[in-house]
């Protein structure tokens, strides 16, 4: 990893905020083919990934569902199951080329339009010309998720105040001026809407070297809450998923060729296995669909159980062997007076 240490020069910075949209919304956290993958662990067996859609069909017709970073990874995903499940959907992110292919393509295999339409989230002016172009395609949203995201592994002695302020503003300012653009529309419009975030496991714990993104998720699940107590009287709510590392077509290869990285997430991952974009598909297509109308403000975490692995003071004793155990229970025993 010490050769990915990161310069932040203008050219370099640029790269890797431009790997975005990500499941753990940390890059190093993809495979691609290239990349070399380790295989599940055993136990992982008990624990199978289902890839169809768990809400019965058309549970979102009639619907019009609003995702940024719709074009790949996660984003898109969540897209190709609620345009399954009925829902107009409307995918929106810079690579208007990637989002039309992706739009095309799920058109074609679902039945149901999907509409592609540009946006930076850092511009709060782009944010209102996209929501006037998505107002005049399909009218106001049922569902806001609020996927886009940038993020990169950086020391924290090396950071710039650029390298900063270019995270927070898609992370957190992106998320708020979405939200909030969408949000004053609905409460004027007196339509009632789902908006949900996809955030990540550290912006509960915080983690070193992704300090902006962990500063700027954390703000978001604040932004989510906060707006669950003042909005729901609108007929607005808010929920947040937190996933852990989920398998998609990433930069895996480019910060993790050798897969050791993949293997060390995947010993603290208790069910032995690295999550599936279906499986966050199926729960943010429940989380902001009618069978959820009474969660608001809650954070789901989808991670295998891998926080409450990393949490637990004492969990790494399950390194140690069933020999070793009746030595320790020998010498506790032994052991007089406190």
């Amino acid at each position: 990893m010490a050769s990915m240490v990161i310069r932040l020069r203008r050219k370099t910075f640029q790269t890797f905020v431009a790997v975005s949209h990500l499941p753990w919304n940390t890059s190093c956290f993809h495979s691609s083919p290239a990349a070399a993958q380790q295989p599940a662990l055993p136990q992982s067996r008990f624990f199978p990934a289902l890839e169809a859609a768990m809400l019965p069909a058309g549970a979102f017709r009639g619907r019009v569902a609003f995702i940024t970073g719709g074009g790949t990874g996660l984003g898109r995903a969540m897209t190709a199951t609620l345009s399954q499940l009925g829902a107009q959907c409307v995918i929106a992110s810079r690579k208007l080329e990637v989002l039309q292919q992706t739009a095309d393509e799920i058109s074609a295999q679902t039945g149901n339009k999907v509409h592609a339409v540009q946006l930076d989230v850092r511009d709060p002016q782009a944010v209102t010309r996209c929501a006037e172009q998505m107002e005049s395609l399909t009218g106001l949203p049922d569902v806001v998720i609020n996927n886009a995201a940038g993020n990169f592994v950086c020391p924290s002695e090396n950071l710039s105040a650029n390298a900063w302020k270019s995270i927070c503003d898609i992370v957190l300012n992106g998320t708020a001026f979405v939200t909030l653009e969408l949000g004053k529309r609905l409460v004027r419009s007196q339509k009632g809407a789902a908006f949900l975030a996809v955030t990540t496991i550290y912006a509960e714990s915080g983690s070193g070297f992704v300090v902006p993104s962990a500063a700027a998720k954390a703000g978001v699940e604040a932004l989510y809450k906060s707006l669950a107590g003042e909005w729901g009287r609108y007929g607005l709510r808010f929920n947040i998923i937190q996933p852990g590392p989920i398998r998609t077509k990433g930069a895996f290869s480019r910060l993790d060729p050798t897969g050791q990285f993949e293997a060390g997430m995947l010993s603290r991952i208790p069910t032995g296995r690295l999550g599936r974009a279906s499986e966050m598909a199926n729960l943010a297509s429940y989380v902001c669909s009618d069978y959820a109308s009474w969660m608001s403000g809650a954070v789901i975490r989808l991670d295998g159980g891998e926080y409450v692995m990393m949490a637990g003071e004492f969990n790494e004793l399950r390194k140690v062997t069933a020999d070793e155990w009746k030595l320790m229970e020998k010498m506790i025993k032994s052991t007089k007076g406190s």
